[in-house]
């Protein structure tokens, strides 16, 4: 039988390679790449790397339901569209390791209970600091809100520029992808799904892959 962990299982910190083996791999890459790691300008890059990752990933070290678990009843009845967009993310791409730069537009229908705003900010950062493809971290942020809040319903869309393609490959720079999840009332309801459309200002539907 196979010690393979599930794909969805993420290394925590006992199983993670050390610094020092981090920063040897940097050195390896650099060498790959036909430089010399030991020159003046390179000498402490391995670990700056190696720090900016630590930026760049922070999100394997956060829980979604950490985050959205505090909400807030007193809402006088509200049950509304709850919208936050153009939430500016970075993200990196998991096949190539290039950056994914966009905004991500989040609404959910509340169901007696609301949480912070900032909240579901903080959920768009924390899948889009894992190594992504956009598609599933559209759904990861639809679904994570989904499962915690138990709303009447949650869309999110994003758009992104990918620089796997705008700075390698076909290089095509000023290409967007657009991907939107849509669950429960957003789905089910075509005037509340094109009432969300229409507030990110993008009234078409048929302008998104459907997640």
């Amino acid at each position: 039988m196979s010690n393979r962990k599930p794909l969805s299982v993420v290394n925590d910190d006992n199983q993670r390679p050390a610094r020092e083996d981090a920063e040897k791999a940097v050195r390896t890459l650099i060498e790959w790449a036909g430089d010399n790691p030991d020159r003046e300008g390179l000498l402490d890059t391995p670990a700056r790397v190696v720090r900016a990752f630590e930026e760049y990933f922070q999100g394997y070290n956060a829980d979604p339901e950490e985050i959205l678990k505090r909400t807030f009843e007193e809402v006088e009845g509200y049950d509304e569209m709850v919208l936050l967009k153009d939430i500016r993310f970075e993200s990196h791409c998991e096949h190539h390791m290039a950056p994914i730069i966009g905004k991500a537009h989040v609404a959910y229908l509340p169901k007696n209970r609301v949480v912070g705003i900032s909240k579901l900010a903080r959920v768009v950062e924390l899948y889009a600091q894992r190594l992504q493809i956009q598609e599933k971290m559209t759904a990861q942020v639809a679904n994570a809100i989904n499962d915690v809040l138990q709303p009447q319903g949650v869309a999110v869309v994003i758009d992104a520029s990918h620089q796997c393609m705008t700075c390698r490959g076909v290089h095509k720079p000023g290409v967007s992808m657009i991907t939107s999840k849509m669950l429960g009332a957003f789905r089910e309801d075509d005037r509340t799904r094109r009432e969300f459309l229409s507030m990110i200002n993008n009234p078409s539907a048929t302008a998104f892959e459907m997640v």
